[in-house]
């Protein structure tokens, strides 16, 4: 039997100083019939130029203007020519035999309706400290049982951990160019959808590089949480397709409760209809809390005041420590060169 020839997928935006790393990592994977893709979105820094560096028979740039991460993905899945499809951010990481790993526990009938998912781990510029917090998500499931645990319980895979079959990409469609955030979210439920469940390799790994600029991050842009939204209208009707059970109505009402903070209290136009969808769905919402740290500070100045403090207090800390793990990073990457000179 001829080895399936897997496309690694790559939309770059602005990503000069991680793609580099990427690319060795796309070409460093032990299963040899592979091709990479590369396309550049208009980027503004030299991240076409790096790509062009590692052009070759097996790695293919191209650019385009400006268009969004999920019509990037789109068009780079219109120029691959895989049986199976690996989504790679620009910034992020996978172990030399993350795809190997995975179509090996396919075995000799690969199942092209077969999702296939891996272990990830998170990390900021040291990816050998990243860290592998195994999840209810990590083991195999049929699409109910998947989705039912990912919204009940807030989790979540990181979407370079898929290995898809072509068939599987194009019986789900398109990303949707319209999904400002969560984009991957929404996309991997139709691919869900379309499968006859998640086999889960536990050998196989990812590394996620955890940026100042992702696209998960809601922050208080009125397009981001209305696109939030949208994706979570769309989650629930995508489950109760497969089973509108008493569970499933359960689980839907903890994820729109899990996400009500963010919306709350800015846009009660959204809590509104969230309330709605959630007595429909036969249960009912409480109003979100803040930390008891700002407590006082609701107490003095409002909700709004205290959970935009505790928004900007999240942020200051998370730069700080990405801030100390790039500076041992450095100092790391230095330690090899001093002892050569000793």
């Amino acid at each position: 039997m001829t080895e399936p020839l897997v496309s690694i997928l790559i939309p770059a935006y602005n990503s000069q100083e991680w793609l580099a790393d990427t690319l060795r990592s796309a070409s460093a994977q032990t299963w040899q019939h592979k091709e990479i893709v590369v396309v550049d979105d208009g980027s503004s820094d030299r991240t076409l130029a790096i790509a062009r560096e590692f052009e070759s028979d097996d790695v293919r740039v191209f650019t385009q203007k400006n268009q969004g991460a999920a019509a990037t993905r789109n068009r780079a899945f219109s120029l691959s020519r895989g049986d199976y499809i690996q989504w790679l951010d620009a910034d992020d990481l996978m172990s030399p035999d993350k795809i190997t790993r995975q179509l090996q526990a396919l075995g000799k009938s690969r199942n092209n309706r077969i999702l296939l998912s891996s272990g990830w781990g998170s990390f900021l510029h040291r990816y050998e400290r990243a860290e592998f917090i195994p999840t209810a998500l990590w083991c195999d499931l049929p699409p109910v049982e998947w989705l039912l645990r990912k919204m009940g319980q807030n989790l979540h895979m990181q979407t370079a951990t898929w290995l898809t079959s072509r068939e599987l990409t194009e019986a789900a469609g398109p990303w949707d160019t319209t999904m400002l955030t969560d984009d991957d979210g929404e996309f991997f439920c139709r691919v869900l959808l379309a499968s006859d469940g998640v086999r889960f390799v536990p050998e196989a790994k990812v590394y996620y590089r955890a940026t100042p600029n992702s696209l998960s991050y809601l922050g208080r842009s009125n397009r981001k949480l209305e696109a939030q939204w949208r994706s979570m209208e769309l989650h629930i009707g995508y489950l109760r397709s497969l089973e509108d059970s008493a569970r499933v109505r359960s689980a839907c009402v903890q994820y729109i409760q899990n996400w009500l903070w963010h919306f709350y209290p800015e846009r009660l136009d959204i809590v509104n209809q969230a309330h709605a969808l959630a007595r429909d769905l036969g249960g009912q919402l409480e109003t979100p809390s803040l930390s008891w740290k700002y407590s006082w500070i609701k107490t003095m100045f409002g909700w709004s005041v205290a959970k935009r403090a505790q928004l900007w207090l999240r942020k200051e800390k998370w730069s700080a420590v990405r801030y100390w793990d790039k500076v041992l990073y450095h100092l790391e990457k230095r330690e090899p060169t001093a002892h050569a000179a000793l």
